[in-house]
């Protein structure tokens, strides 16, 4: 078969654009589970492999609004899953300010109840805001990592735990469950001490999918190890290209083959029937926004207050923080090479929180997304729409069919789970 692209959606209820709540007729609640339907119904209907919300575990209203005011990720998703047939759900749960058994369970909860279309993004959390919430400290970067990482093989080893004829149900016998089937976990490590098995049969996808988003070396480290699908932050397509590289030659050194992991940049389009009405949408978009959310976003994202510096100077030379890594990377690396000052930057910021904005009409759209597609910088793409319902409907209604013309995306489901939308075969237990 033809390689085609991979396309997930990545919700927020206000919008990927910080102020994207203000355009006339747009969704402004994420707590509106009516309006969460219909996108979803939406992006069914355009045959998108997954929808994908991120999550956040602290309030701070010069934030993003749907980072501030939203529904629990979990819930949501299962509600989501009698709604719809097809799509996969994924969300992100916390591998440092969560349990490994808790989020086994539960996600193979959302498996069986969604019939084999849920998707876990393990992420490390990178604001240290978050501690204060749980009555802690931060970690750092690279214990974050080494946690996750046992964090991970622990889930995985919970979900083997059980094999898929373990549950008899004999009523002759009166054996329900043959415990020759279930397998104890014991694990001890440095982080975790885990008996199992679950209480909850195999899912039915028999792991579910596995996403993650870092982009450090750590992560791309702990991607090649664990992850089905990546998601990563881009600005440049040599830069993505060579992030792309990296991380499939990482894969052999644990026995998995290119194809076992896909690579979906983030990307908000913005959309129009021409070039005039894509920018000026993006123009109103713009005008909506104020210098201290702006800031905020960018103070958030460079781990540092930068309302100190001139905002029409050269953007500083700042250290990379220890949270929202790869974001800092990406951005800070643009801004050099484009000789952008600290203004620019923070437009870039506040149109897409750092990620890759891509404005035009749909042809310029599906174009671009087809070069980097077919030159090694993605298997698909994260898509991030600037504000619902139009926002993400001019994407799907112009730039979904140019694609499926050209051949490069699906124009029906190939099976009724995630793992067959994405090409990947069941783990063995």
């Amino acid at each position: 078969m033809t390689r085609q692209m991979h396309l997930g959606l990545f919700l927020l209820g206000t919008g990927s654009h910080v102020a994207g709540w203000r355009m006339p007729g747009a969704v402004d609640s994420f707590q509106d589970f009516s309006a969460i339907a219909e996108i979803a119904r939406t992006a069914e209907r355009g045959c998108f492999d997954l929808i994908f919300i991120g999550d956040n575990l602290y309030a701070d209203p010069a934030a993003h609004p749907s980072y501030t005011l939203r529904l629990e990720p979990l819930t949501l998703l299962a509600a989501l899953a009698p709604l719809t047939r097809h799509i996969g759900l994924g969300a992100t749960v916390s591998t440092t300010y969560s349990d490994p058994f808790t989020v086994a369970r539960a996600f193979a909860s959302l498996d069986h109840i969604s019939g084999g279309r849920a998707a876990w993004n393990a992420v490390t959390t990178a604001s240290p805001a978050t501690a204060a919430n749980f009555g802690t400290v931060h970690p750092d970067h690279a214990r974050r990592y080494e946690r996750a990482g046992e964090f991970l093989d622990v889930v995985a080893g919970l979900w083997d735990g059980w094999a898929d004829d373990a549950i008899v149900a004999d009523r002759d016998s009166g054996l329900y469950i043959d415990p020759g089937k279930l397998r104890a976990l014991g694990h001890e490590g440095p982080f975790f001490k885990v008996k199992g098995p679950l209480n909850i049969g195999r899912s039915p996808q028999g792991r579910p999918v596995v996403l993650q988003a870092g982009g450090s070396e750590a992560g791309q480290d702990l991607a090649a190890r664990t992850a089905d699908v990546v998601f990563s932050v881009v600005q440049d397509l040599d830069e993505a290209r060579a992030a792309y590289a990296s991380l499939k030659a990482r894969l052999p050194a644990h026995g998995r083959r290119p194809e076992e992991v896909s690579v979906l940049p983030g990307v908000m389009p913005v959309v129009g029937r021409t070039e005039r009405e894509a920018f000026d949408k993006l123009a109103q978009l713009q005008g909506f926004v104020g210098n201290e959310n702006a800031l905020a976003l960018l103070s958030d994202r460079l781990g540092q207050d930068m309302s100190a510096y001139d905002l029409d100077g050269p953007v500083p030379d700042v250290a990379l923080p220890d949270s929202y890594h790869s974001f800092a990377r990406v951005m800070l690396s643009k801004a050099r090479r484009d000789g952008m000052t600290l203004r620019d930057l923070y437009n870039l910021t506040a149109a897409a929180r750092g990620h890759w904005v891509l404005c035009g009409s749909a042809e310029t759209v599906a174009d671009t997304l087809q070069h980097w597609f077919e030159t090694g910088a993605a298997d698909g793409f994260n898509v991030m729409p600037p504000y619902f319902h139009d926002g993400f409907t001019d994407f799907v209604d112009l730039v979904v069919p140019l694609l499926q013309e050209r051949g490069l995306f699906r124009r029906d489901y190939r099976g009724p789970m995630l793992r067959h939308h994405l090409g990947l075969d069941r783990p063995p237990r």
